[in-house]
């Protein structure tokens, strides 16, 4: 079972840049990095050469001393056994982060070795970069590589159901002979979320129990990963942090409360801890915004945020939804108040590269869960569990700074009136379209 990755294209056009440069791939981990450098090589080059660097200590010992670019590319052909050759081979430095020569050392690459295609990735990137002194900025290219997307899934499970909803063209209503479908697919993704081997073990045995096997051993490969990786005097209150979240979203704003992590703790007591799991690529952070205005980060309040994980089937995990209460329970939308649904939302705004996202608050008296800018317009979105969609918060923002579009993802069928576009949520990998054709109305 093959699960296509949307970002294939993404690296098809860094391999034939004319102003390519080695590439870094980040990512939480078990998010298929690895998996989709490999195929990429496997499809697009004659050759791959595949180091990784946790596995293979020794390595980080090529790299040290004097940085000589042909001598490093000489010697790793003699470890793989043959000729790493310019453009015909891919040259993969995988969990890269473990050495940071070598990380160093791709900006002598870029500039000795242009010739060279070369992609790093690593699970830590994020944390390793940050403590990374001296880092070859402007030398590397980036790419971020997240969970699988409810569109990537169905193209997996269902290909001419993905098909018939990448080709909607019209904003009016699905048949019900789809959306009936879509919704059991929308179901297993917010079970399992987007985790390849979670999701290809699910579709290929559609066995519950083994699936959730290997979403427990990623969650257990994300707490081994504290103990080893972070800080000593930070590994307490890491795993006091993760495991709040689930709680935290279940309360009724969501939003973070250091108190509520550990009694009477404040922001510098968690500061370090929360950049960690940021920078880790574990948890997405969105600041509430004072107004709705360009640039969004001039008008945002760091003070006050929510927290949402990576993933939204390590979410449910975490927060002991049953596996069942999801799949089969018709009231679904309505447990664990939405904030699976949220997430899911909020995951896949991260993976369309829609960043920052914002919440708006009006006092005590509305609360719109996030608010996005497309080019030059900025959009509130809200996110409705269920078929009852009646929003007083969404009201009260229409009402006070007119929005050209209004968006709302829930289980209501597809359709645009009067500004306000409802996004069946299994559509979700459709906003960007379907934003455009809103466009070509005007």
């Amino acid at each position: 079972m093959r699960i296509e990755r949307q970002k294939m294209n993404e690296l098809i056009a860094w391999q034939n840049s004319s102003r390519r440069k080695p590439l870094i791939v980040r990512g939480v981990r078990q998010c298929g990095k690895t998996w989709l450098l490999k195929e990429f090589g496997r499809l697009h080059f004659k050759d791959t050469a595949y180091f990784n660097f946790e596995r293979q200590r020794n390595l980080a010992s090529l790299f040290t001393g004097t940085i000589d670019p042909e001598r490093i590319l000489m010697e790793l052909g003699a470890l793989a056994g043959k000729a790493l050759k310019p453009q015909t081979t891919l040259i993969i430095f995988d969990e890269i982060q473990t050495s940071p020569e070598a990380l160093n050392a791709l900006k002598y690459f870029c500039e000795e070795k242009s010739e060279y295609a070369i992609a790093a990735a690593g699970s830590l990137l994020g944390v390793t970069l940050s403590a990374q002194v001296g880092f070859p900025v402007g030398k590397v290219n980036f790419m971020e590589l997240t969970p699988c997307s409810f569109a990537e899934y169905l193209t997996a499970a269902e290909p001419t159901l993905a098909d018939y909803c990448n080709q909607v063209a019209a904003l009016s209503p699905l048949p019900e002979a789809f959306t009936q479908r879509l919704e059991k697919h929308l179901r297993n993704y917010l079970a399992f979320g987007g985790m390849p081997e979670v999701l290809t073990t699910f579709i290929e045995t559609t066995d519950i129990s083994q699936a959730e096997a290997v979403q427990q051993e990623i969650l257990q490969s994300y707490e081994l990963d504290f103990s080893k990786h972070a800080p000593v005097r930070d590994i307490p209150k890491l795993f006091l942090l993760w495991n709040s979240i689930p709680d935290q979203l279940a309360r009724e704003n969501a939003k973070f409360m250091y108190g509520e992590v550990k009694s009477g703790a404040r922001a510098k007591d968690l500061e370090d801890a929360l950049r960690w799991l940021l920078e880790a690529g574990l948890i997405h952070r969105i600041n509430r915004l004072e107004q709705p205005v360009i640039p969004l980060t001039a008008y945002e309040d760091r003070r006050n945020f929510k927290l949402y994980l990576a993933d939204t089937g390590i979410l449910r995990k975490m927060a002991q939804v049953p596996v069942a209460a999801v799949l089969l329970n018709k009231d679904v939308f309505g447990e664990f108040k939405g904030r699976l649904v949220e997430n899911y939302v909020q995951q896949h705004l991260y993976a369309m590269g829609i960043n920052p996202v914002h919440y708006w608050t009006s006092g005590n008296t509305a609360e719109v869960d996030f608010i996005i800018q497309s080019d030059e317009l900025v959009l509130p979105v809200e996110v409705k569990s269920g078929l009852n969609v009646r929003s007083h918060s969404m009201q009260v923002y229409r009402s006070k700074y007119n929005p050209k579009v209004a968006i709302r993802f829930s289980m209501q069928n597809l359709k645009y009136d009067n500004g306000l576009l409802n996004i069946p949520l299994y559509l979700i990998d459709q906003l960007p379209r379907l934003l455009k054709i809103i466009s070509s109305l005007d």
